[in-house]
């Protein structure tokens, strides 16, 4: 269970390195439209636990709600090619009281050119009913110390896009 700590500096952002495997390309040696997802989803499930000690399961468990996505919204920006090792970094741009953001980008391994953003907007909904609650407890705590804040009015993922490309293209 997350535990928050004021006096713990907590990353914003995860970070895999993965490759490309043959079986989730397409004949042109793509990473097939869908794959993209299942990359994006592992990595982050993979990173969230070493970075905060947390477990989701648990929090599904101990406050009997889940976040549930409504929208996805993905841009492909340069193909993922079949054997090339790739960064995935994730992070929760935004959130409210029952609403997260997040976004996934993926890179080249060098982390030059950003290949695909993905913005997957979720609901925190209860496993009996399925009706939308707020974050509380651990959860507004993990949010709250690992959320980037961003203001979304004037944002949308075209933009987002450009700034993330021009980002890494410049190595920040």
């Amino acid at each position: 269970m997350f535990q928050f700590d004021p006096e713990k500096h907590y990353p914003k952002e995860t970070e895999s390195r993965v490759v490309i495997r043959f079986q989730d390309c397409d004949p042109l040696r793509h990473l097939n439209n869908a794959k993209y997802f299942d990359y994006f989803f592992n990595a982050r499930e993979d990173q969230v636990p070493k970075l905060y000690g947390l477990e989701v399961i648990d929090l599904i468990r101990t406050y009997k709600a889940a976040w549930v996505v409504y929208n996805h919204n993905i841009s492909y920006v340069k193909p993922a090619m079949v054997g090339e090792w790739v960064r995935i970094m994730s992070r929760i741009l935004w959130h409210n009281h029952n609403t997260i953001l997040v976004e996934y980008y993926m890179t080249d391994d060098s982390k030059n050119q950003l290949k695909t953003v993905l913005w997957s907007t979720m609901r925190y909904v209860t496993l009996a009913e399925g009706k939308s609650t707020d974050h509380s407890g651990a959860v507004l705590d993990f949010l709250k110390a690992t959320s980037h804040h961003m203001e979304l009015e004037d944002l949308d993922i075209k933009s987002r896009v450009k700034q993330l490309k021009t980002e890494v293209e410049k190595g920040s």
